[in-house]
């Protein structure tokens, strides 16, 4: 998930220039801090106790709503970056690593299944 981000964000700063290295690489960072801390989280749990996956899951969902709203304020209000620059770099950025970790969800649970 990093390493595929980082690149992205280098071809993004690299097709809109330089002067928007700030909103991309910010608009980057909340959504892979978030992404790869809960997917973590996810791997360790289901491991663990497939059965609290669920918990554990709607808990990160309550907590991220929060990190997000309080991240996107602080960078908009506190930090000045650019609006639609950084909302289209975070916006692009969710989707794309929340669509990954779906991916990953449904792949760990094939496995799974076909461990039984």
């Amino acid at each position: 998930m990093a390493a595929a981000s980082v690149g992205a964000a280098g071809a993004a700063i690299a097709v809109a220039g330089r002067g928007m290295t700030a909103e991309v690489l910010l608009g980057m960072l909340a959504p892979l801090a978030a992404a790869g801390a809960s997917w973590v989280l996810i791997e360790r749990t289901f491991k663990r106790d497939p059965q609290q996956l669920t918990a554990l899951m709607i808990g990160a969902f309550g907590a991220k709503m929060l990190f997000f709203g309080a991240y996107v304020v602080l960078m908009l209000a506190v930090v000045g970056l650019r609006p639609v620059p950084f909302i289209v770099s975070f916006t692009g950025y969710f989707i794309a690593l929340y669509l990954t970790e779906a991916l990953l969800l449904r792949r760990m649970f094939a496995a799974d299944a076909g461990r039984r």
